[in-house]
């Protein structure tokens, strides 16, 4: 039955998704036409909150971009090619690839968002120059793995109100990750994900004839060339030694760091990520032979980032975002209240694709709903998450790393994605109302 819902999934979203560029500017026409017949902005108000807002994302582009970078020299390494291609025999058949890369994906994301991303992009590269299994779902497939990050060690909602000073503290004082992140509805949520995203995703797999695979060669599996140092630059150049006494004071720095007591963020992440590079690469040139590589799949970007963040500049400041969230809830129960703050979250995760900017425009407009109804805040807070998380499935913002990495379009995927977002969501709405 899924594999036959895919089918027109796939060819409707193949048809009418334009590229995420496009995406992103319908988005901003909706955004500005919405504060000015909504919110009753003047048109001039919103060009500029759209323009002021417009640079806002400039640290966490460059971040994003060196997600893809770093994770791209380090797996394109001579070792991580090795390991990644060994945990990819593992898989001796199509569905036993899509199962694969969806639970890797599942268990990285959950580790660490980033991390997820550029590990399950990768992963389905490995495991598509070793078994012929249709490229667009097995690329779907480690996507998909990115719905319970929220829910995971790295989540923005819960890491921030269980950090002293956060903005809501005098409301709802410090809550901890035990009844959030490590609660039981969570934990019996995210390992429900756990079976049925892999599921989904293997029952969605496309016959042969239907399938579309993609040439091992194209892939990234050949070696590097022999060096032939002609010139004394190049000595540098391929210099081992130069690379480690850089790359192991970096990892060193890293052990320091989580010794005394620092935890996971994408600052850490790309930290990771590029001296372990440096260190497995072992020489300048392999590693800046990769970059030339890893670069050309990060003009997305580049080129969006900056666009979501004057959408989101509209939807904060013209107050349309917290317009959305209070009519969404309006009608909420005690019992409902999780599920509709789920949904509301959704939504206006389509214009403002960032965790810690959605907490801070609905958590004013949830928590007192929650406290008025008598809810139980974490609850409310993890569906404020959950529904960030859910339709990242559909929202190409956080796809364009895994699809850098892939050489896949949007379009490619997100018939795949839409399935397993009426699976998901019709998952988590169940498990936040009765758990």
């Amino acid at each position: 039955m899924l594999r036959a819902l895919s089918r027109p999934a796939v060819k409707l979203v193949e048809r009418y998704l334009p590229d995420p560029y496009i995406f992103v500017l319908l988005l901003t026409l909706i955004a500005a036409v919405a504060a000015i017949a909504i919110q009753h902005k003047s048109p001039l108000a919103v060009i500029d909150y759209w323009g002021n807002g417009f640079w806002s994302l400039l640290q966490f582009s460059m971040q994003m971009l060196l997600v893809l970078v770093t994770g791209y020299m380090l797996a394109s390494s001579p070792p991580v090619k090795r390991l990644l291609d060994h945990l990819a025999s593992y898989a001796k058949n199509a569905g036993a690839a899509i199962i694969l890369v969806t639970l890797v994906s599942l268990i990285a994301s959950w580790i660490n968002w980033g991390f997820g991303l550029v590990v399950g992009a990768l992963f389905a590269k490995a495991l598509a120059r070793q078994v012929k299994v249709d490229y667009r779902l097995l690329v779907a497939s480690a996507y998909s793995g990115f719905i319970v990050w929220h829910g995971g060690l790295a989540g923005s909602v819960p890491l921030t109100i269980a950090t002293e000073g956060h903005f809501m503290q005098e409301r709802i004082g410090i809550v901890s990750t035990a009844d959030t992140i490590f609660s039981y509805f969570n934990l019996l949520l995210v390992a429900i994900l756990f079976v049925a995203v892999p599921l989904v995703n293997r029952l969605m797999l496309p016959s042969e004839s239907e399938s579309i695979y993609v040439d091992p060669a194209l892939l990234g599996a050949e070696e590097e060339p022999r060096v032939r140092i002609t010139r004394p630059a190049e000595r540098l150049e391929n210099s081992m030694t130069l690379a480690m006494l850089v790359g192991f004071p970096g990892l060193i720095y890293l052990i320091s760091y989580f010794v005394g007591g620092g935890g996971l963020n994408l600052n850490v992440v790309n930290f990771l990520f590029l001296f372990l590079a440096i260190v497995l690469h072992r020489t300048p040139q392999s590693l800046l032979n990769s970059l030339q590589e890893a670069i050309k799949g990060g003009a997305g970007i580049v080129i969006q980032f900056p666009f979501y963040a004057g959408i989101m500049a509209i939807m904060v400041q013209s107050g349309l975002a917290e317009t959305l969230s209070q009519a969404m809830i309006s009608f909420a129960t005690e019992t409902t209240l999780p599920f509709w703050t789920f949904i509301s979250a959704g939504v206006v995760n389509m214009f403002v694709p960032s965790g810690g900017g959605q907490w801070a425009v609905q958590a004013p407009v949830v928590i007192p709903a929650a406290q008025a109804l008598g809810v139980d805040i974490p609850r409310a807070a993890m569906a404020v998450a959950w529904g960030d998380a859910w339709t990242n499935l559909l929202q190409p913002f956080w796809a364009l790393p895994v699809l850098g990495i892939a050489g896949l379009k949007a379009k490619d995927i997100m018939g795949f994605c839409l399935i397993q977002l009426f699976v998901t969501g019709a998952i988590i709405g169940a498990c936040l109302t009765w758990l």
